[in-house]
């Protein structure tokens, strides 16, 4: 279909949708190449079916970096429809990283968040989307919005003392994660990987309560175990969650020095070295089922996860032992 045409049909919704608008100016794009150029209250039009009103760029915020903007993903509306999307334009990144002292090459990969979105459609904890190319072969991510919060915000929320969360609240999170660690063993059933597991990468639907994974098209590159980081990083949010947030060296110093004169290197995070793991010698009692998963984390570790499968009878065993 000609640019014309198209133009035509985004006239033709946004008479329908927004009446009160004047469209006559409004710019009609099917390359998105320049992302910086795909501005709010632009149309992307990708083929006839599918054509988006621009909203704002979205934020992020993870470790001081709060507000950060990505101008590579879009709040948009499907003209279509009508409804609320986010449109994720195709954007490369490259870049090493080291975790635990591995280091690890990483990339932006569009065809591999397009290819997971189809093969975890309908999967409750995974984010739901479709991918089509634009007008320049640029594959762009078309995605549902989850109404709620991120993991960390709602545990962060919580007001109570770290016991009577444990003891309470801990029990239902912890299931959830569990459904989390097996959405990303399945992944990796497929030799698929998540490539930027995070807290703030699992959200809490406010529909469903379901924790769902969201951005997905970080890879990765290692030589020897091509899941480790995703391994690593479901480690690190179980300690956060088992901690009720992160517990610092630092802070433990400063409020709880009893507690920090019986700690050794070996209890810390294999990842941050701020951060204690073995969890159970400032919260004695977490049950030694989940311990002994935490410390797998630590620098400590005597075994090691080489996929998230491998973490489900352990997970289970915790489980039994937390009570649900």
């Amino acid at each position: 279909m000609e640019q014309d045409a198209y133009r035509d049909l985004v006239l033709a919704d946004m008479a329908r949708l927004y009446p009160e608008r004047d469209a006559a100016r409004l710019k009609v794009l099917t390359d998105t190449t320049d992302f910086y150029r795909v501005n709010a209250g632009d149309a992307v039009v990708l083929d006839a079916d599918h054509r988006y009103l621009m909203g704002n760029n979205t934020r992020e915020g993870r470790f001081g970096l709060d507000d950060e903007v990505k101008y590579w993903v879009k709040r948009a509306t499907d003209l279509a429809t009508g409804e609320r999307r986010i449109v994720k334009l195709a954007f490369f990144e490259h870049f090493d990283a080291t975790v635990g002292g591995v280091r690890f090459e990483c990339f932006r990969s569009p065809r591999k968040e397009a290819r997971i979105l189809e093969l975890v459609r309908g999967h409750p904890h995974f984010m739901q989307g479709i991918s089509l190319p634009d007008a320049a072969g640029n594959v762009v991510r078309v995605l549902e919005v989850i109404p709620g919060k991120s993991l960390p915000d709602r545990i962060f929320a919580l007001e109570c003392d770290h016991e009577t969360y444990f003891r309470e609240i801990f029990p239902e999170v912890f299931s959830g994660f569990v459904d989390c660690a097996r959405a990303i063993a399945l992944l990796h059933e497929h030799c698929e990987k998540h490539g930027d597991v995070r807290r703030d990468h699992i959200l809490v639907d406010g529909d469903t309560g379901a924790y769902r994974w969201i951005d997905f098209d970080y890879n990765f590159m290692h030589g020897e175990n091509i899941y480790s980081l995703d391994v690593f990083g479901l480690g690190n949010v179980l300690v956060f969650l088992a901690g009720k947030g992160d517990v610092l060296v630092p802070e433990l110093k400063r409020d709880r020095p009893e507690i920090f004169e019986k700690l050794y290197w070996e209890d810390l995070s294999l990842v941050w070295q701020n951060r204690v793991a073995n969890l159970a010698k400032v919260f004695p009692y977490i049950p030694e089922s989940l311990n002994r998963i935490l410390t797998q984390f630590s620098n400590s570790a005597t075994l090691t996860y080489e996929h998230a499968g491998q973490m489900l009878d352990d997970l289970e065993a915790a489980r039994a032992d937390l009570g649900r």
